[in-house]
């Protein structure tokens, strides 16, 4: 079994930067990976960034290329998503979700990943 806790959330400017956290309890074998979904009110859930545990190769939306970055600290079973020039439609939930066996197809799929942590909730002030 998989727990994850998102922390790290909040209210910033334009332009500013914000860094939030996942962590990661429980079993993190088997080709394990864990991504970043984002849901804004009246909007669809959105792929962010994801990550494979064991080797860190990275994915990304097409919305935080340039802009964020995931990573995780395997010592301290966390994973990250620093966030920079941030604007009001970066504004939304954020959820860290893990899933094991994704292949690269898979990544960018809510629906693969079989643990999900509650959100934390970024907001970006204009």
């Amino acid at each position: 079994q998989v727990q994850l806790a998102e922390s790290g959330g909040g209210l910033v400017q334009v332009g500013e930067s914000l860094t939030i956290s996942c962590g990661v309890s429980g079993d993190t074998a088997g080709r394990f990976v864990v991504g970043w979904f984002r849901q804004a009110p009246g909007k669809e859930r959105e792929f962010v960034a994801a990550l494979r545990w064991s080797e860190g190769t990275t994915y990304y939306g097409d919305s935080a290329k340039g802009r964020f970055a995931i990573s995780r600290d395997k010592a301290k079973r966390m994973a990250y998503l620093q966030m920079h020039s941030l604007t009001p439609e970066d504004t939304a939930v954020y959820h860290c979700a893990a899933g094991r066996g994704l292949i690269t197809a898979s990544v960018r799929q809510g629906t693969k990943y079989g643990y999900w942590g509650q959100g934390t909730q970024v907001s970006v002030s204009s």
